[in-house]
């Protein structure tokens, strides 16, 4: 990708951040690009998906406070959201319809599902059906799961 790209990047308040954010402003390239820093608060059915939910919304503010940091050190325009919504999945493509966006950065930390590494929901569903070019950043496999 060329230089001024529109590039979300998914952040959870993970491990993962720092490589989708550094991934993020090497794709939103010098000058006029812009990396989207996203936090999506997935709200449980029981609850109105408006519903104040205190702890996880301290928690993505601190995420976005602290990943805007990073972007900005890198020199690179940077605009952070957090949302709500039922589906992280959803409320990522709705973002990258509405800003037009080039591309979609998320992480996910190495996990297992029945002993097999495992991607989840959300990532397959990007791939499927984002609009944009997504790249998948995997974290790095424990020790204890190596053997």
């Amino acid at each position: 990708m060329s230089n001024g790209r529109n590039v979300i990047a998914l952040v959870t308040g993970s491990a993962e951040d720092d490589a989708v954010v550094s991934i993020a402003c090497g794709l939103a390239g010098d000058g006029k690009g812009i990396v989207r820093l996203l936090y999506v608060i997935e709200v449980p059915r029981r609850l109105a998906v408006d519903a104040e939910v205190p702890a996880a919304t301290a928690r993505g503010e601190l995420t976005l406070q602290r990943m805007e940091a990073v972007v900005r050190r890198s020199k690179r325009r940077v605009d952070g959201d957090l949302l709500q919504a039922r589906d992280v999945g959803v409320a990522v493509l709705r973002e990258a319809v509405d800003t037009e966006a080039d591309a979609i950065v998320m992480g996910m930390p190495y996990t297992e599902r029945y002993g097999s590494p495992t991607l989840g929901e959300t990532a397959p569903d990007l791939v499927r059906k984002s609009p944009c070019a997504v790249i998948v950043y995997r974290g790095p496999q424990p020790p204890e799961a190596a053997r």
